[in-house]
């Protein structure tokens, strides 16, 4: 039998006990208990010694001849076998499965309070902040749209009588700021039913399941009440078009199809409305819009002219004002203004107020707070060099010279060489009616205002500066959407570039070189007809420019009615 190999021990372990001693000591009964190891045998001799031996190969094969040899000389022998390669020990495999335990008891704490909640929905009963349509101005159209189904809410057997299904589902559509998420509060206080409201994104999770569970939790909160709406904001969040091969697009199908199922599944006298609200009409899918879905759509637009006015007159309830302030006037110098950015503009009114020391809010404040929120905030720490304030002044008084020779062109409302924002300064120039389309007369007095700031750089300072940048990019995209979109050209009515939004950019159609060429030269023709339209006004009435412009250096500032005055004294003419 071959002979146990030496083995190098470390300090405070068994001392090392060749093979065949081993065997001698059990013939002889001194053996207590033997305990395989990975490497070798570890023996307690009856006496309380211990010691370790190194096995050959074929003990680990049939280690069954220990207690064999034991039993044959009469001597009863504790034989531990070792481990299977790879297998944890009884206390190792114990830790094993404490820890996962532990960490799906964690993993469980951390998703299932989520997976059996509806995200942040809110519930907002009656007398609780409550929002009517007296708070809600500038979006009538919107209020006509949803009316009846606050007479349904109230008064449910007055449509089932005749048959009538109330919409089940509305969308409000619109920019951001608009207000759609006021008006649907609106509605639940109208109507004076519970109002649970949830975010879109409020569903949308990594963990398999988890946004379903959250969207039939919340319409089983929402059947616990007779009548109530439930409110879902940024739909497109959760409900967009369904299609994609990733896990992440499958949780989201997941999501939607049980947002489509519970939908579908309302009884049509429950009393139970879902408006909700997105600013990505188009990327929805397509089922979500079908009717029986979202019955009814609602377009949420920014008010007009009639409708800025009424914003501004409720944001201002909320304020001290000094008198009647002119609203009037605010709301003509707003156009395309949200809602939110009119209720942001009052607030900053009241805030110029209380820095200046003043109680209440005048028109001044009012005034101070649009140009502050149109042209940006005054730069006065930006220090310009003498050089620099000419050069501005004779660039914005170019502006303001075409501007209010062109017939077509919009009414000046103030001229300013005060650094605001990134420019270094702003000629302002308020419509007096909103404007939904535009006539090719008025783009091109655009386009020759836009010049009026280059053309006097070079016709009064003799040199051209990088501060009509701007200038340049606008003008050039006023003649591109002339000719490729609008059929202002000679190129006729047809279009060069599908129009994009926000969200996705214009795209060219497929021309040819020769057409390509064409629209280029259709381009320059318009920015140039427009340059030269400026050159002609500015060299004519070179006296008014340069008046102007030492004014604005002395000034600094100059509203409509003062520029008026300087061009008349000045004799100023249009070109006939």
């Amino acid at each position: 039998m071959a002979t146990g190999v030496h083995v190098v021990r470390t300090r405070g372990q068994a001392p090392e006990l060749a093979f065949s001693e081993f065997l001698h000591m059990i013939e002889r009964g001194e053996v207590a208990q033997v305990k395989s190891s990975p490497d070798g045998v570890d023996v307690i001799l009856r006496d309380g010694r211990r010691a370790h031996t190194v096995a050959p190969a074929e003990f680990f094969g049939n280690q069954a001849f220990v207690s064999d040899l034991a039993l044959k000389r009469g001597v009863r022998i504790d034989v531990q076998a070792a481990p299977e390669p790879g297998s944890l020990s009884g206390g190792a495999l114990a830790l094993a499965i404490a820890f996962l335990a532990l960490l799906g008891f964690t993993v469980y704490r951390s998703t299932a309070g989520r997976i059996h909640t509806p995200g942040r929905a809110k519930l907002a009963e009656r007398g609780d902040n409550v929002v009517t349509f007296q708070d809600v101005a500038g979006v009538d159209e919107a209020k006509d749209e949803v009316k009846e189904i606050v007479d349904f809410l109230r008064q449910p057997e007055r449509f089932a009588s005749v048959g009538g299904r109330i919409p089940k589902g509305v969308l409000l559509i619109g920019p951001p700021g608009t207000g759609k998420t006021l008006l649907a509060r609106s509605i639940a206080g109208e109507a004076g039913v519970p109002f649970i409201f949830a975010s879109g994104s409020d569903f949308v999770e990594m963990y398999a399941g988890v946004g379903a569970a959250r969207v039939r939790r919340l319409f089983k909160d929402a059947r616990r009440h007779k009548s109530c709406i439930v409110f879902i904001d940024e739909l497109d969040a959760v409900g967009r078009s369904r299609g994609g091969s990733s896990l992440s697009h499958e949780e989201r199908e997941q999501t939607l199809n049980q947002l489509l199922v519970e939908m579908d599944g309302f009884e049509s006298t429950r009393g139970i409305v879902v408006i909700a609200a997105t600013n990505r009409q188009d990327i929805l899918d397509p089922a979500l819009l079908r009717p029986g879905r979202f019955d009814r759509q609602v377009m949420v637009g920014n008010p007009d002219l009639k409708g800025r006015e009424a914003i501004l007159t409720v944001h201002a309830r909320k304020i001290q004002t000094e008198g009647e302030v002119n609203l009037r006037s605010i709301a003509r110098g707003t156009p395309g203004f949200s809602g939110a950015d009119l209720a942001n503009l009052v607030n900053e009114a009241a805030l110029i107020a209380a820095r200046a020391g003043r109680e209440r809010v005048g028109d001044s404040d009012m005034e101070a707070a649009r140009d502050k929120v149109l042209m940006g905030v005054e730069r006065r720490s930006v220090v310009l060099s003498e050089l620099d304030r000419v050069n501005c002044a004779y660039h914005e008084a170019g502006h303001a010279v075409v501007a209010a020779l062109l017939p077509k062109a919009d009414p000046l409302h103030k001229v300013t060489i005060i650094p605001r924002g990134r420019a270094m300064g702003v000629t302002m120039q308020l419509p007096e009616a909103d404007r939904h389309t535009y006539t090719k007369g008025y783009l091109e007095t655009q386009v020759a205002v836009l010049m009026g700031g280059r053309v006097a750089e070079e016709l009064f300072m003799d040199h051209m500066t990088s501060g009509a940048s701007n200038d340049i990019e606008r003008a050039t995209d006023i003649a591109q959407h002339m000719v490729c979109e609008w059929g202002m050209s000679s190129l006729g009515m047809r279009a060069f570039r599908k129009p994009g939004n926000a969200f996705d950019p214009d795209r060219p159609h497929s021309l040819s070189e020769a057409t390509a060429r064409r629209v280029d030269e259709e381009i320059h023709k318009i920015l140039d007809g427009g340059y030269q339209l400026a050159h002609q006004l500015l060299d004519r009435n070179r006296s008014a420019v340069k008046a102007l412009a030492d004014a604005l250096l002395e000034q600094e500032a100059l509203e409509a009615d003062e520029i008026k005055d300087l061009l008349a004294r000045s004799g100023a003419s249009t070109i006939h």
